[in-house]
């Protein structure tokens, strides 16, 4: 029989079960909380052809019961523990987490295994909880906001999985039947792919046994997830909504989360919309009035990452937007960021990260995170070192490289105002 694995650094401690399940803890003093994640390496970019949406809807349906309890009995327990419990799909994880007081965690982490390994996907809740699914898209919809960052995902990425929203499609999510669920998560939810991660006033051995025991039922081989890096296309998308202004998400692909440069990439997305004092705020905003809302934004997964900038503005805006945007990222490729600038930015980012991190639930993403991507402790401090460690010349380094004269574009906004936003980024460009 194989043993389990230990790796031990004082308030951090590693197990990695015989099935191949990862155990990570972080001890914090002072506490008497604690947060639980359950993470499947499973998400939108995983899914098979004509099954988009499939592992957001799996995670619905992990909350709707179970052979032991119903989906009430689920939440009653929940609440009694004062537990709060929720979960996430993103493209290439599902989360289900929880906050507890810490002498709850045992009882809690039962219920979450018996989600796990005991779902029903009875047809009755599927199709409940596919009119939900449907509604959230109506909702995901009438968010122009939202809408139109996925749109430039999928631009970007017009060829390639990762390029579909996690909610999937209207059509998709209406086929779907129990027995695709069953045929999903037998497939995707196995003991390699698993990793359990707490952070807070933990008993590492406690949730180690627990893991070991209660997921049991998910133990099967898993091939590793591969890194293929995904064809990239540099097109411009135009949706037609009702709406009074232009959202515009314009970009360039960016660093896969393994890039030594991602730190790098951190600041440059502050200096330039990361912030009120940034380039792009200041200069389209605070001094010509153009938009209200303007900012960048930076996504990275194991092979692939996008750079963007998102402005929301009036349809005979647009073209000035895009202009004096591109002309101002184009400052970033041409001219050292000064020394002062990069300091309020680096400062600013190493501020947010320790803020950020002053909850049970934080620490535990932080440390979650870091076990997927990278197999091992992040801390807090080589963080701080990496952003310290960034100078004008590397940044003005990534900037050319990640900066092309072309962006790719998506757009939502009126019908009308099609063909002037996308004569608008010919001129820009």
């Amino acid at each position: 029989m194989e043993r389990p694995v230990h790796v031990r650094d004082t308030d951090y401690r590693k197990t990695v079960l015989p099935s191949g399940i990862r155990v990570v803890t972080e001890a914090l003093p002072g506490v008497r909380t604690v947060a639980l994640g359950v993470w499947v390496e499973t998400g939108s970019r995983f899914e098979p052809p004509g099954w988009s949406g499939i592992a957001h809807f799996t995670e619905h349906m992990m909350f709707k019961g179970t052979r032991r309890r119903t989906a009430q009995r689920i939440a009653e327990e929940a609440d009694a523990l004062g537990a709060q419990l929720n979960a996430f799909t993103d493209r290439e994880h599902t989360c289900y987490y929880v906050r507890v007081l810490s002498e709850h965690l045992p009882k809690v982490t039962d219920l979450l295994a018996d989600m796990l390994t005991a779902s029903l996907f009875e047809e009755e809740a599927v199709d409940r909880e596919r009119q939900v699914i449907l509604e959230e898209i109506k909702m995901y919809e009438d968010s122009p906001d939202d809408l139109v960052q996925d749109l430039f995902l999928e631009t970007v990425w017009a060829h390639d999985p990762l390029g579909r929203p996690v909610i999937g499609f209207r059509e998709t999510v209406e086929s779907l039947r129990r027995p695709d669920f069953l045929e999903f998560v037998s497939r995707e939810y196995r003991s390699p792919r698993l990793l359990v991660a707490a952070a807070g006033d933990v008993d590492h051995d406690r949730v180690v046994e627990q893991a070991a025991d209660l997921l049991s039922p998910l133990t099967a081989e898993a091939d590793p997830r591969g890194a293929r890096a995904p064809s990239v296309s540099l097109d411009s998308t135009y949706r037609a909504k009702d709406t009074e202004q232009v959202h515009l998400c314009f970009g360039y692909p960016g660093l896969a989360q393994g890039d030594p440069d991602r730190y790098v990439q951190s600041v440059l997305d502050h200096v330039a919309g990361g912030g009120m004092s940034s380039r792009l705020f200041q200069e389209v905003r605070e001094k010509r009035g153009l938009v209200y809302s303007i900012g960048t934004f930076s996504v990275m997964y194991r092979d692939a990452g996008a750079f963007a900038v998102y402005a929301g503005t009036s349809p005979e805006r647009a073209r000035e937007v895009l202009e004096v945007s591109l002309r101002e990222l184009d400052r970033l490729r041409q001219e050292p960021v000064p020394e002062e600038e990069l300091g309020r930015a680096k400062e600013s980012l190493k501020a947010s990260l320790m803020l950020s991190l002053e909850s049970t639930a934080s620490r535990m993403f932080f440390l979650s995170r870091s076990e997927l991507y990278y197999g091992r402790r992040i801390t807090p401090d080589e963080v701080l070192a990496e952003l310290e460690a960034v100078t004008p010349e590397r940044l003005q380094s990534l900037a050319q490289r990640l900066l092309r004269e072309r962006p790719a574009l998506a757009a939502v906004g009126p019908a009308e105002a099609e063909a002037t936003t996308r004569a608008a980024l010919e001129a820009a460009v």
